[in-house]
């Protein structure tokens, strides 16, 4: 499984959108509506909504 450090580089929306995006092509998901969700909020959305849709591909953690 591919582990996210959320207060690493990888851990800012512009990074996880990247990541999402690819996923999604990958996974065959429909990328606009996962944008929009990721955008519809704030951080907390971001991270949340990236959990929902990919937790099965990727661990988001925060080590700080």
């Amino acid at each position: 499984m591919i582990q996210i450090d959320l207060s690493g580089p990888q851990g800012n929306t512009f990074a996880l959108l990247g990541l999402a995006k690819n996923w999604a092509k990958q996974l065959d998901l429909n990328w606009a509506e996962i944008r929009a969700e990721v955008l519809s909020g704030d951080y907390e959305n971001a991270v949340k909504t990236m959990q929902k849709h990919f937790g099965h591909v990727a661990e988001f953690n925060d080590t700080k």
